[in-house]
């Protein structure tokens, strides 16, 4: 006999609503920190069809950009998706920049990028926890240093128009090369349990390469699903058309459940080496490039001309995008985000049917989202 119910499921904060299941996937994981529901069709124990629903947080922050000065708005840009704070305001940053016509110094556009591939291993060693808490002393460590350069730990606050407040001592780059040597040197042991633990996880959660274009679905969970999609290496983004790329996609004989959960974090083993590569070369550059400026000089108000930019960057967890309206005021007349959490949680419908409902949990972690990415 075929059992079909509806199951209402609440994750983090929504877990205190009127749900049916009150999902808890760790203190640590970002969605503990937000509310999130889905209502899901289960039939026989196999989840049939999903629908997310969000919109209980209200951040606010794109309305809030209409209220502050164009300095203000990198305070609040940094706090919708707290893995990767740094990339929110340096997204804000770029696309004003862009408007205004700013090149920042050379020395500041190379710092940007190492400190931007910093916070990426910073984001995804969280995003790997569940499967090894052996990653949790690494991301201390690196959220240690990340505050020694900027004075927060969540919230860096080191970017300015034009870029950055203060330039990357010599100790501090010493220190950040150091704990990537570490970490380089223990990841193969680290890889090798995510390995075994990811067994278990195919198809898991499966999301096809159609389904992860017609989401617009970016970052690791794209590249997973097949996507050739990464922003850094686009002209004129930061340094990076001057790095020497390497591979954040899988192997060939990774693809045979190519979109799954294990695909997701196999996908994030590849990511994390390739960023310890990419700042290993920028700390090169930077020492390199010796004492300079790193901002460029402003006036006491920054006004953007009218007009209308748009501009895109690759966080953490995917593809960033900003469009910028201005009448020519000391605040964007809108400042519009594109988050690449809120790409995921719709791509749910397509990954959650066809997963046990007791997987639920396995699968919604590799999914990649931040709740307040969404409700911003």
């Amino acid at each position: 006999m075929t059992v079909c119910e509806h199951i209402r499921v609440g994750v983090g904060a929504a877990r205190y609503l009127d749900v049916d299941i009150a999902l808890d996937l760790g203190d640590l994981h970002p969605t503990g920190h937000a509310a999130l529901m889905l209502d899901l069709t289960v039939r026989d124990g196999i989840i049939t069809t999903a629908d997310p629903i969000v919109g209980f947080l209200h951040r606010s922050a794109e309305k809030l950009f209409e209220a502050r000065d164009y300095r203000q708005i990198l305070m609040l840009a940094n706090r919708h998706d707290w893995l990767s704070a740094f990339h929110g305001e340096l997204g804000v940053a770029l696309t004003i920049e862009q408007a205004l016509g700013i090149t920042p110094p050379e020395r500041a556009t190379w710092s940007r990028t190492l400190l931007a591939e910093f916070t990426r291993i910073t984001a995804m060693l969280l995003l790997l926890e569940p499967l090894t808490p052996r990653v949790l002393p690494w991301r201390e460590t690196f959220i240690s240093i990340q505050q020694r350069a900027t004075g927060n730990r969540v919230h860096p606050m080191i970017t300015r128009i034009g870029g950055l407040a203060q330039p990357l001592d010599l100790q501090w780059l010493d220190a950040a090369e150091q704990v990537l040597n570490d970490l380089l040197a223990a990841w193969q042991d680290i890889a090798s349990e995510v390995e075994q633990r990811t067994a278990n996880l195919r198809g898991i959660g499966l999301l096809s390469t159609s389904d992860a274009i017609t989401f617009g679905t970016s970052g690791p969970v794209g590249r997973a699903s097949g996507l050739d999609l990464d922003l850094r290496w686009q002209p004129g983004y930061l340094a990076y058309p001057e790095l020497q790329r390497t591979g954040t996609h899988l192997a060939n004989h990774e693809r045979e459940s190519a979109g799954d959960a294990q695909s997701r974090y196999r996908q994030l083993l590849t990511e994390v080496r390739s960023s310890i590569e990419l700042v290993r070369q920028c700390l090169t550059r930077v020492r390199e490039l010796g004492d300079g400026p790193v901002d460029v000089p402003l006036p006491k108000v920054v006004r953007v001309p009218e007009g209308s930019w748009y501009f895109a960057i690759e966080g953490p967890l995917g593809m960033q995008g900003y469009l910028l309206v201005s009448t020519a005021e000391r605040s964007p007349w809108r400042l519009k985000l594109r988050t690449p959490s809120f790409n995921h949680a719709q791509a749910l419908v397509r990954a959650l049917p066809g997963t046990p409902l007791e997987r639920l949990a396995d699968a919604l972690r590799s999914m990649f989202l931040v709740v307040g990415d969404i409700d911003r």
